[in-house]
């Protein structure tokens, strides 16, 4: 195996020949291949069990060691377990009893002998002809012989004896153990009567050395004797490459000669022109340069100016460029190292002057007089201002605003409120003192008056306010506007710009001149007209000073330098005003939709103050319960006035505030509570004093009833002078039929019109009014019902018994309240929301209430028949005269009957009641004829019976309304078994 640490190629046998020549005996005429040793070998030779026992590439490539290993593969894979050695290492693992066989070619494969190499011999055989030809003219220079390969053996055996420390990279002799190593201190150690000793020892040491030495140098000498041809090869190379560079020289001179000769004709002109132009660059740039400072220097005073002017948004801008300016041309510039600091506590100035001069502006125009027809105050200072604050993001200016606003709607009441006290002599201010308490001493129509001053007051207050807030709000969209038109620009620029850079050809021109490319100075030059383009539009600002008619001077004679990127853009408010519009807002399209929305909530925050001190202006004139004492009409009135406002309010601020109409709401149910405790107390004490007789219809009853029939619930104006002409009427018709009533029905009627007419007045109350309606109508039913009925009357009013004829009148006024319970409903159905239907569940329970009174009415009526019947029949005989004296009682008391309820109830319901009449009074006159066993036989006392009988029902039919009534007598017999 070859040494791979041989500075020298690696000699080769004959045997790599042996593929294309013939066939000889390879012990012959191979043999072992021998490499020199490195002239610097790495570790160095000597006493392997001295130094190191590691094995070396050096010492040890000849003899085996444990790296060696890796090639003895089939024998790390023999199984030792086996009696005999298998030929092939793949077949360990298959058992003891594995037996070899012989493989049989395969068919698909071809046998390959030396014939198919001849075409591959034939094509390289010319090359193998050139080899041999210059292995013979440069024979290798590593081949040995015997000789050199015991010469070999020989010294490497010398340079073994040299101790491997004198062979280290890092052998230095001012290391202490190496020194020690080399030269031991025990050789020099001449005490103790050992000199003799010790200098043979020396001696010694130093032949030993030089031993070393020489051996060392022999083995040079021979590596130099070994290697002698390349160095005469080298030195004879050295006199070639002489010549070759010599020649190199001089036409490398000559060609110098030339470009300059070609420098000086072609060149040195054009160069001086190019650096003509760029001193006259520089110059130009250095004069605008100064130029530029004599203009930032007029920064301060030209702030001043425009300050004094209050033109906020120009001072600004003006800061804002001198800052960009200073930042980016006039960097490092000595004289203005404190104006940038000077700047920015100018520039917080102004932030503390645009909000104080906000504050004067808002106070300014929402305490100016309501009566000024103006809607906005200054509107181009109102939108310079906002534009100031904006651009130094100063947005807590709304809360300015707002504070103003609240104390802009205190006044105005407590102004309104003072005008109208002055107003009135009977306030002595002197002994009152307090406004609230003077506020407090008008009655309603003058504080009603006030209300509505105070409320007109608000209204042209929001308007104002609006209209500010309008001019606000579309600053700031006109700003958002602006910004996203910029962001599209910019990014159709971006475009076109990666469109263009794309499109232009990437050569870059190389010649340098002074250390600047010469494609640069004809950029610039190129460059100048555009700046001057650009700029030309920022001059036109009116913040810019004005500039010299050098036309040089142009691109920067302005604070507005080439590098600052602000533009401005003209829009128009609603008002008119053209606003320039400032790239440079510093704000967010999400910051300004935020201020929008903050500036629109602003606005039902207006509302919402306007409301709350309205409300407090209320309550503090209801502390002594002047709210819940006024009547119908003026709390009506009232509710109206607020229910304009409310809605006055929501059509200018879009929003409806809720604090004023929840104080409508309380006073309202305040009102409806009282409003219905009166009723029903009136009601309950005309009940108390009803003595059940039928009253006479007055015409405006009759009226009101006529109106109801025309399809609406409201009550009729009183006709002064008419009323008295007419006279009442014994009856009441409604829609054809005729009601007999007492006097608190009629006026039930009417209470039940000003529930209705409360709800049209006050929609707000409407499901207050139907629980109070369905409240008093129960109460009038269960009332009646006690005193009628459970003949509370007798007690209350006094009547010594309960009649016939106050039953049916309290029956007719049962069914004329339930005859208007329909339009009631239909007239609450049309006032409440879908889902408030439920509520109207209400009047069916006392419809139903209603019709059950009345059905026990006419059982009574019966029943009091009915008993008489009883009463009667059980003394009755079948005995002459005919007709016997019970039945001429029965047919009294039945004509009584009829002649009480007759003209109280309707003919059909006359009949009705007589039909169940005369069915209890079949019953109890068959079972009387049972108890006296007297059967249809046609004897004497059937012929008696049916005389009484045939009496009966002929004074019966006589009566009015009863003549074709169905008796049906026949059934007071008994069916024979």
């Amino acid at each position: 195996m070859a040494s791979s640490h041989s500075s020298s190629p690696v000699p080769q046998g004959s045997s790599r020949d042996v593929f294309f020549k013939k066939e000889v005996d390879p012990t012959k005429h191979i043999r072992p291949v021998q490499s020199l040793p490195d002239v610097c070998p790495k570790e160095p030779t000597g006493d392997s069990n001295s130094l190191c026992v590691t094995p070396s590439l050096v010492t040890d490539q000849h003899r085996w060691t444990i790296y060696h290993s890796k090639v003895n593969l089939p024998a790390a894979l023999n199984d030792p377990r086996l009696a005999k050695r298998e030929s092939d290492f793949f077949t360990k693992t298959w058992g003891l009893d594995f037996v070899d066989t012989e493989v049989i070619p395969s068919f698909y494969l071809p046998q390959i002998s030396k014939e198919h190499f001849t075409v591959y011999q034939q094509e390289i055989s010319q090359k193998e002809k050139t080899h041999e030809r210059c292995k013979n003219i440069c024979p290798p220079k590593d081949t040995f012989d015997r000789t050199l390969l015991h010469t070999h053996d020989k010294s490497r055996t010398d340079l073994e004896q040299v101790p491997k420390i004198f062979m280290k990279p890092d052998f230095a002799l001012d290391d202490s153990l190496t020194f020690n190593s080399v030269l031991p201190w025990s050789h020099f150690n001449t005490a103790g009567g050992k000199g003799n000793r010790d200098a043979a020892s020396s001696k010694l040491l130093q032949e030993k050395l030089s031993h070393y030495l020489d051996i060392v140098e022999v083995n040079i000498a021979h590596q130099i004797s070994l290697r002698s041809e390349a160095f005469f090869h080298a030195m004879t190379s050295q006199h070639e490459l002489q010549d070759y560079l010599k020649k190199t020289s001089q036409a490398v001179k000559m060609l110098r000669d030339k470009i300059a000769q070609i420098d000086k004709v072609m060149c040195e002109g054009s160069l001086h022109i190019l650096r003509l132009a760029l001193t006259r660059n520089n110059c130009v740039k250095v004069y605008n340069k100064l130029k530029l400072m004599a203009t930032v220097h007029q920064t301060q005073p030209t702030v001043q100016v425009l300050l004094s002017t209050s033109e906020f948004v120009g001072a600004l801008d003006l800061i804002a460029t001198t800052q960009e300016v200073l930042q980016q041309e006039l960097q490092g510039i000595h004289s203005f190292r404190h104006l940038g600091s000077q700047l920015c506590e100018l520039e917080k100035l102004i932030d503390k002057m645009m909000i104080a001069e906000f504050s004067t502006y808002s106070h300014s125009d929402l305490n100016r007089p309501l009566d000024d027809d103006c809607q906005i105050l200054e509107e181009e200072r109102l939108v310079s201002l906002v534009f100031g604050l904006l651009k130094q993001r100063k947005l807590n200016f709304l809360e300015i605003y707002s504070e103003e606003m609240i104390i802009t709607a205190k006044n105005i009441i407590k102004q309104c409120v003072i005008n109208k006290v002055s107003q009135i002599e009977e306030i002595d201010t002197d002994v009152i003192v307090k406004l609230a308490d003077q506020m407090r001493m008008l009655n309603f129509p003058q504080w009603f008056d006030l209300l509505k001053d105070i409320f007109s007051k608000f209204t042209i207050f929001l308007q104002r306010v609006k209209a500010t807030l309008n001019i606000i709000h579309s600053v700031v969209l006109s700003v958002l506007d602006k910004n996203r038109r910029t962001r599209e620009l910019e990014e159709i620029s971006q475009q076109k710009n990666a469109a263009k850079d794309n499109s232009l050809d990437t050569e870059v021109a190389y010649l340098i001149h002074e250390g600047l490319f010469i494609s640069d100075a004809f950029n610039e030059s190129e460059l100048t007209p555009i700046a001057i383009d650009t700029t030309s539009q920022r001059n036109a600002s009116p913040n810019s000073e004005p500039c010299s008619s050098d036309s040089v001077s142009e691109p920067e004679c302005t604070t507005d330098s080439s590098s600052s990127k602000e533009q401005t853009s003209s829009s128009a408010t609603p008002g008119g005003v053209d606003m320039m519009v400032n790239e440079d807002m510093k704000l967010t399209d999400l910051e300004l939709e935020k201020l929008a929305n903050n500036i629109q909530e602003l606005l039902y925050s207006a509302s919402d103050i306007c409301h709350d001190r309205a409300v407090k202006f209320l309550m503090s004139r209801a502390k002594d319960g002047f709210l819940e004492k006024l009547n119908s009409t003026e709390f009506i009135t009232l509710s109206r006035l607020m229910e304009t406002f409310i809605l006055d309010t929501e059509h200018i601020c879009g929003r409806k505030s809720m604090s004023l109409l929840g104080a409508l709401q309380s006073q309202a149910n305040k009102f409806v509570n009282r409003f219905h405790e009166e009723r029903k107390t009136k009601l309950s004490l005309l009940l108390d004093n009803e003595r059940w007789k039928q009253a006479d219809v007055p015409a405006e009853f009759q009226d009101l009833v006529d109106s109801i029939s025309d399809g609406k619930i409201a009550l009729p104006e009183k006709k002064s002078g008419v009323m008295e002409e007419r006279k009442p009427a014994e009856v009441l018709i409604v829609e054809g039929q005729q009601y007999a009533v007492v006097g608190t029905v009629l006026l039930l009627i009417r209470i039940i019109l000003e529930y209705c007419q409360c709800v049209d007045n006050i929609p707000s109350v409407t499901t207050d009014m139907l629980t109070r309606l369905s409240d008093l109508l129960k109460y009038f039913n269960s009332r009646s019902c006690q005193l009628v009925l459970g003949a509370g009357a007798l007690q209350v009013v006094g009547l010594k018994t309960i009649t016939t004829k106050n039953l049916a009148l309290s029956s007719r006024c049962l069914q004329l309240i339930v005859h208007y319970i329909p339009v009631i409903r239909a007239h609450f159905e049309a006032r409440l929301q879908p889902k408030q239907y439920s509520m109207l569940r209400h009047f069916d329970h006392i419809t139903k209430d209603y019709h059950d009174h009345i059905a026990e009415i006419s059982a009574k009526l019966v029943a009091i028949m009915d008993s008489l019947f009883d009463k009667l029949l059980s003394k009755y005989e079948v005995k002459a005269p005919v007709p016997s004296a019970c039945f001429r009682n029965i047919c009294k008391q039945m004509a009584k009957m009829h002649e009480a309820i007759f003209d109280l109830l309707p003919e059909e319901q006359t009949q009705m009641l007589f039909l169940r009449i005369n069915a209890s009074y079949k019953l109890h006159l068959k079972k009387q004829l049972s108890h006296l066993n007297v059967i249809n036989d046609g004897g004497p006392q059937n012929g008696l019976v049916t005389a009484d009988v045939a009496f009966y029902t002929g004074n019966l039919q006589a009566l009015k309304g009863l003549k074709d009534l169905d008796l049906n007598m026949s059934e007071i017999w008994e069916q024979k078994r």
